[in-house]
């Protein structure tokens, strides 16, 4: 990227000519010598010049550095710690770090291992026979030049003679490539903890994620220590190797001789042509790592809740070794995979690739990336939110829809609000009139846009305890103003909104009734089943109820197939503890759960088989997987997706009831898959507003965005939404955060909607 106008232009005889990067130590510049030699020049931040620690820090690594020579490393060519701002040239490397390939051009294919794997060796080799530690061997400190790799960036190296400044407190590293022993002792760390994090990268090299990946650096960090890697995607013989590399005691890992001898065996030798020159454009830097800060902080203040990792956590007492030894990743700034941050030393973070961004086509004209709350200042309509939506939103989540180049969200604690869907500005925000109830639990839920009005309900407690007022209320989209509302007898029925009828309950409790949208006028009313909860969906252009006993859980459940037209129903049967969720040529996809299993949300429901259910015939195909599901289900595409808590994604063919892949992302808690059948991309978020995208037929994590909510609620199991919108993407999370991404370009910052 271009230099800011604030940067210098020539460091210790060195024209700078742009930037590679920046991260929490400082900017690394591309700079040119009179003679025309490019190398890449690292200046540290102001704030740490006058840091007498730091200072000697920095001694030491252009010590450490200028120690190590080798085919596969980036040699210093000059330096002065001693000048106001200490710098450091080191060889300039044209080509992309191993973190921004595998961002572009997916996971490496098993010919592109063996050079990479054995560079690795050999530079580490070359790097410890001076008695030196790397400490941050990570996918972003290793270059793809085209004849071979170059491991960089010495910034928290150390000379096994000389340990000093490495000292409870003073531990730094990328956690998700961390050893055990960085994190609970740094004073013992020596080669072996390179080994640990070379295969840690060999990990992310060959599957596109880390062994250990969590979205919480506490928890990363946990999991490096006391848990199993995650090895998913690794073949033999390499697995068996990696294992061994990954063992928590140091002594237990095998030596870099070995290993050479071992990748030799286990990696086929790339044939000729195998390994093509991938050429990356350098746009714009992003200053990314801000948001990763972003996210140390908020680990810090409000930690993304996990009731069984945080209670082992207390209960093996790791706790205080965590912290410490994450300090300085906080403060200097993570450099997580991908990340354009500490110390690059030949390339910037870049964008995906021309045939990546081809995947989704430019975004609408006049449209921006960005970011706002359901708590900023309204133009028209109630200025303010309420009092309780500046804790939004108390856990309860947000309830967004796009439609026509807005987006319309409630939430609890949340008035009606609509945002331009291209520059996120908030437009107007609702009254609710006549008041309903106690404004400190009021709570709203958009059901969607049809004739100029957007359908919302509003409940909050009623005088009479326990007794919940809900209305249906429908505002027109120009000015926010009212146009009708009606009271409904919330009797365990659910309101819901098809092609261009709103539906709901009857004041008898035993009938629903389908209304105009703008107006609210009566076009039937349709009798359900007595002593019955029935909930009201909608799948394509079919409008069904399922209703299920109040009084036992054995009956089986009535499924209506409701006419839109006139209401007349036909009345099918589904076993008990089944719920539908979509639709497949024609028929009816439903799960039924095992009634053996706990049903503590979402994660822990197991479903024991798969109901196929013709709604013209009532015939039924039971199929059975081959194990039981778990997490949040969707059908789309034909296709059958669940998502659990951890992270990990599942696609199940619900004709067959056979897994056709899965995945583990490092989300924690996403919400509900859903499909962009045009591009076929699969999109989940998590409560910390981190997007994931899948490519929907093979699995593969085509990306993952940078976290964007204000801050991690205990959001129970009310998750984030991912709403698709013209080929850009809308994402509502719990805290009331509102934000919309390019999914070609999904590490843009956004810009502050205002």
């Amino acid at each position: 990227m271009t230099l800011h106008k604030d940067d210098p232009r020539s460091v210790g005889g060195y024209r700078l000519v742009d930037r590679l990067g920046a991260g929490g130590m400082g900017v690394v510049y591309r700079g040119r010598a009179r003679s025309g030699r490019e190398v890449a020049v690292k200046v540290v931040h102001a704030q740490y010049a006058q840091d007498a620690v730091f200072r000697t820090r920095f001694r030491q690594e252009i010590a450490a550095v200028r120690k190590v020579s080798g085919a596969f490393t980036a040699p210093v060519v000059d330096a002065d710690p001693e000048a106001d701002r200490p710098w450091m040239a080191t060889q300039y490397v044209p080509g992309p770090s191993l973190a921004d390939r595998i961002r572009v051009s997916g996971p490496l294919r098993s010919a592109a291992l063996r050079p990479l794997a054995l560079g690795l060796v050999e530079a580490l080799r070359d790097i410890h026979r001076v008695g030196v530690v790397h400490r941050d061997l990570k996918p972003a400190n290793v270059l793809m030049a085209e004849d071979g790799p170059r491991v960089i960036d010495f910034g928290i190296s150390r000379a096994t003679e000389n340990q000093t400044l490495t000292e409870t407190g003073h531990m730094i590293g990328t956690p998700p490539f961390m050893s055990p022993e960085q994190l609970t002792d740094a004073r013992s760390v020596g080669p072996a903890s390179d080994v640990f994090s070379l295969a840690a990268l060999l990990v992310y090299a060959v599957t596109g994620r880390g062994p250990f990946d969590e979205e919480s650096p506490y928890l990363t960090a946990y999991r490096v220590i006391s848990e199993e890697p995650v090895l998913d995607g690794v073949g033999r013989p390499l697995l068996g190797i990696l294992v061994r590399c990954l063992a928590k005691d140091p002594a237990a890992r095998p030596e870099l001789d070995e290993l050479a001898r071992e990748f030799a065996d286990a990696l086929p030798e790339p044939a000729p042509g195998d390994l093509p020159t991938v050429t990356l454009c350098r746009p714009a830097l992003d200053e990314e790592s801000q948001h990763y800060g972003a996210l140390a902080e908020r680990a810090v203040m409000s930690p993304v809740r996990r009731r069984r990792s945080r209670s082992l956590l207390a209960a093996t007492g790791t706790v205080g070794a965590v912290a410490l030894g994450l300090t300085a990743y906080f403060v200097l700034g993570p450099g997580l995979p991908g990340d354009a941050a500490d110390d690059a030393a030949g390339t910037g973070r870049v964008s995906p690739s021309a045939s990546a961004v081809s995947r989704w086509g430019p975004p609408p004209a006049g449209w921006r990336p960005w970011q706002t709350t359901v708590r900023e200042r309204a133009p028209v309509g109630a200025a303010q939110a309420l009092d309780m939506s500046r804790r939004a939103t108390g856990g309860g989540g947000l309830s967004c829809e796009v439609s026509a180049g807005a987006v319309y969200c409630g939430g609890e604690g949340v008035l009606p609000v609509r945002l331009d869907a291209r520059t996120g500005k908030t437009l107007w925000r609702a009254v609710p009139r006549p008041a309903i109830g106690a404004t400190e639990q009021y709570t709203s839920r958009v059901l969607g846009v049809r004739d100029g009005a957007v359908l919302v309900t509003q409940s909050a407690p009623a005088e009479s305890p326990q007794v919940e007022l809900t209305r249906v209320t429908a505002f027109d989209i120009g000015t926010g103003k009212q146009l009708w509302t009606r009271t409904v007898n919330d009797g365990g029925t659910e309101i819901a909104f098809t092609g261009d009828l709103v539906l709901t309950p009857g004041a008898d409790g035993r009938s629903v009734t389908a209304r105009a949208p703008r107006t609210g006028r009566t076009r039937w009313t349709a009798p359900l089943p007595a002593n019955r909860s029935c909930g009201l969906v909608t799948f394509g252009e079919g409008l069904y109820a399922q209703c299920d006993a109040l009084t036992s859980r054995a009956a089986d459940t009535d499924f209506l197939v409701i006419d839109p037209g006139d209401g007349s129903t036909r009345r099918l049967t589904t076993p008990a503890g089944s719920s539908c969720k979509g639709t497949v040529a024609r028929r009816l996809v439903c799960l039924q759960w095992d009634e053996g299993e706990s049903d503590n949300g979402p994660d822990n429901m197991a479903y024991a088989r798969i109901l196929l259910l013709d709604p013209d015939t009532g015939k039924r195909q039971e199929v059975e997987p081959a194990q039981k599901l778990h997490g949040q289900p969707t059908v789309e595409g034909g296709m059958l997706f669940l998502a659990r808590s951890s992270g990990e994604v599942t696609a199940v063919s619900p004709g067959t009831g056979k897994q056709v892949w899965r995945i583990r992302t490092t989300l924690q808690q996403p919400g509900r898959p859903v499909l962009d059948d045009r591009t076929h991309t699969l999109y989940l978020s998590s409560a910390a507003g981190r997007v994931a995208a899948l490519d929907a037929r093979r699995g593969t994590v085509l990306w993952e965005s940078p976290p964007r909510a204000e801050r991690v609620t205990g959001a129970g199991w009310d998750l984030a939404d991912v709403l698709v919108d013209k080929g850009t993407l809308v994402v509502d999370t719990p805290d009331g955060t509102v934000f919309a991404l390019d999914p070609g370009h999904p590490t843009r910052n956004p810009v502050a909607a205002g």
